[in-house]
């Protein structure tokens, strides 16, 4: 199975009075990577000078779910954020995620994601290349897409 790998950064300013990350901050992680995966990453997988990158006409997140695991606290060095995809149907798809170091898993989290019309400001299906793409990253087995 391929993961997205993501090394994010932890900044003071993510720590709560209690000197761990705080829980909201999850989701700027989750959102740094899968703005990573979906754009930067998807952007370079289109080839052809006329071609348009995958997502680039938008996508809106339409669900969280996280599971806290384990607390994070302030290092320097970052955390690697996984990224894969568990669910596919013709207008959304679902990323898992798993926020960890070598030794622990702090955080497993899924986010359903929506292909989005920017100018007509509603839901759209999936285009080929999108959907090509996310299939690359897809892996639907039990252990891969359950939140434990």
């Amino acid at each position: 199975m391929v993961r997205h790998t993501y090394q994010c950064p932890l900044r003071w300013s993510d720590m709560d009075a209690y000197g761990h990350v705080n829980n909201v901050v999850y989701l700027r992680y989750l959102e740094e990577a899968r703005i990573d995966f979906m754009f930067r990453l998807a952007g370079e997988s289109v080839t052809g000078s006329d071609a348009q990158p995958p997502f680039a006409g938008g996508c809106v997140v339409a669900r969280h779910e996280i599971d806290y695991l384990r607390p994070l606290f302030h290092r320097h060095e970052p955390v690697t954020v996984e990224t894969w995809v568990t669910k596919l149907n013709a207008a959304s798809a679902t990323l898992s995620y798993e926020i960890k170091d070598a030794g622990t898993v702090y955080v497993r989290a899924t986010t359903v994601i929506v292909p989005y019309d920017l100018k007509e400001e509603h839901p759209r299906r999936m285009t080929p290349d999108e959907r090509g793409f996310l299939e690359g990253y897809f892996d639907d087995s039990a252990e891969a897409s359950r939140i434990r």
